[in-house]
């Protein structure tokens, strides 16, 4: 039997740790890059840049302000293999994109007061109105109270505070990503579609603004360099 010097033998039992600790690791986040890396200044550029002038989102909207909000969801984007982040990032921008225009819009140009009086837990403000706002128009009285309780603002009495922060505006957004989103990703992109608008795009009630989010999210996955996977459509 080989005897070790003590110092020697206590290296090779922290090399040993080391090596058995790195094994235990996933593939998948080790291999997983920066959300920031994926959503470079050139990515979010060529988006933004397809707003017209006077849109008043070409003022507000940034990857700063993205990048920013991202940091109080530090899962989003890192779920699964490298090519899941990007095709999760890719799904998350193509529906921003379609849902602002490029992102011209800060809020929802048809605009109504969405409260749903059966959702006592979250009673509407009769002078507010819960119209889309932010890069995925969060809308409804018992969104923006939910919201406002998981990031810390007065959603209900004041969701128009989601139109003049663009940092709070993108963390609603991620907040609705994660929260209704998420859970169904797996499913494909035709799903994420089914779970921000469903009900008025799905089960061909407008195919033409389903295939418009199925454009985009082609088109980012292109420039991400990762198959799109399947059942993208609704």
């Amino acid at each position: 039997m080989a005897i070790y010097p003590r110092n020697n033998y206590l290296l090779n039992l922290i090399a040993v740790a080391f090596v058995a600790a790195g094994a235990l690791l996933p593939t998948s986040v080790t291999a997983q890059a920066a959300v920031g890396d994926i959503v470079t200044q050139a990515f979010f550029d060529g988006i933004i840049n397809q707003a017209a002038a006077d849109c008043a989102g070409k003022n507000f909207y940034t990857r700063q302000s993205f990048l920013d909000a991202v940091n109080s969801y530090s899962d989003f984007g890192r779920t699964g293999s490298a090519d899941d982040s990007k095709r999760e990032i890719a799904a998350f921008f193509a529906h921003v994109t379609h849902e602002t225009g490029h992102f011209c819009y800060i809020e929802e140009i048809n605009r109504d007061t969405y409260c749903d009086t059966s959702r006592t837990d979250y009673p509407c403000n009769p002078n507010k109105q819960y119209y889309g706002r932010g890069p995925l128009q969060l809308t409804w009285n018992y969104n923006y109270g939910a919201a406002g309780n998981s990031i810390g603002f007065d959603g209900l009495n004041s969701p128009e505070s989601v139109a003049s922060d663009p940092v709070l505006a993108f963390k609603t957004a991620l907040w609705y990503w994660i929260t209704n989103v998420r859970p169904v990703i797996s499913q494909g992109f035709g799903a994420t579609i089914r779970a921000i608008n469903g009900a008025v795009e799905c089960d061909g009630k407008r195919p033409d603004l389903v295939q418009a989010r199925v454009n985009y999210y082609t088109d980012y996955c292109s420039q991400f360099g990762v198959d799109p996977g399947t059942n993208l459509s609704c």
